[in-house]
Formats: structure tokens, sequence, C-alpha cells
């Protein structure tokens, strides 16, 4: 079970596992009852050995390219809109990507303690895909699922034209039942419902 659905927390895991480079290394080693079909005879321990090297060198390349073609050119992103916060919303609480699918959660943490931030960014909008408008919330560092400020809990699970109703506000697509994310047509219509969560948080 990798996350629990929203309203079970007392769901009770009937299987657990763990990874990482360590763990994986280590399910490269012989089993204490293995045997090599061709052989006959348990496998050799170098071979095993080349098999978690080679485990080691992918893991360190993967990570090595990730930060270098894609953290690095997002954190100037990023940080471009951390500047220019201001010009997104008066508050200062509001963060517009130029588009989404870009790494963005730890560089919010890294520069607001780089630039000294005395109010924490609250919302960060960004296009998906589809070119539809989304707002998601920012957790708080450490704690991968609570919000900063969630949206309104009126407006939690509902969806289209329901939610546009409920929050009076034109072109709303959804917003998800726990209240990290949610999404707009527009824009305009996503930066009105940033804008009135931020308010309504506040109250």
């Amino acid at each position: 079970l990798m996350d629990k659905p929203s309203g079970h927390d007392d769901v009770e895991l009937q299987y657990r596992d763990s990874t990482g480079l360590s763990i994986r290394v280590g399910r490269t080693n012989p089993r204490w009852n293995e045997i090599d079909d061709v052989t006959g005879s348990p496998p050799e321990p170098d071979a095993r050995f080349e098999i978690a090297s080679e485990t080691c060198g992918k893991d360190f390349m993967s990570v090595l390219i990730k930060i270098v073609e894609s953290d690095l050119p997002a954190r100037s992103i990023v940080e471009s809109a951390v500047k220019k916060r201001y010009e997104c919303d008066t508050s200062g609480e509001i963060l517009c990507l130029p588009s989404g699918g870009l790494p963005w959660k730890s560089q919010v943490y890294e520069l607001e303690k780089d630039y000294a931030l005395e109010v924490p960014i609250k919302y960060v909008l960004y296009t998906d895909q589809a070119g539809m408008w989304r707002i998601q919330c920012v957790s708080v560092e450490g704690k991968a699922f609570e919000n900063r400020l969630g949206l309104p809990a009126d407006w939690r699970g509902v969806r289209d034209e329901d939610l546009s109703k409920v929050a009076g506000i034109e072109g709303c697509t959804f917003c998800h039942a726990s209240g990290f994310i949610g999404g707009n047509k527009s824009y305009e219509g996503v930066l009105e419902m940033a804008r009135f969560a931020l308010k309504v948080g506040k109250e």
C-alpha cells in the first residue's frame, strides 16, 4: 500500500515493503535456497556483484540526470515566479508558473529561505497537459499531507457546474476531496479561486 485513501486512516496494512538503493542492491544477493537453472548450483557471488555494481551506476546516473536536466532548469523558472509573485497577487502568497509538470515543491521551500520571505507561499497556479489551470496548495515542509492552507471545505469533492455555483466562480472544474488541489478552465478563474481561498482561510 503506497498511500491510504482519503478518509480511510483505519486501513490496516496487509503487506509492507521498502525500497532504496541499499535494499535494491541487497536483493541482488542470492536467496538462501536459490539454485541456478542452468548449472544446478548456487549463483556465483561475483556475477551478482556485477549486477549490484550496474544497479548502483544506473541509480547514480538517473539522479545526476534529474538534477542537471530537470531540477536546475526548473529552479530558474520557479525563482522567476517567486520574484514576480506580487504581480500575480498583492498578497505575495500565490505563485504562478508558466507551465505545469516541472518540479516546484522543494524549490519553493529553498527559495523562501534564500529570499527570507516573511509570508510563506500558500498556492501555486499552473496548467496541466490538457491546458486546464490548476491551483495546488503548498504543503507544510516535511509533511506531504498537511497543507499550509487548504482549499475551502465546501468545495471539496465537488465538480464542474456544481463547484462553480458553490464557489461563485465561473469555469471551475474540480476540487479534490482532501482540498489540496483544484482546477478551472481559465487563468482568471483559477486566480479568483486562489484569492477567495486565501481570504476564507484567514477568516
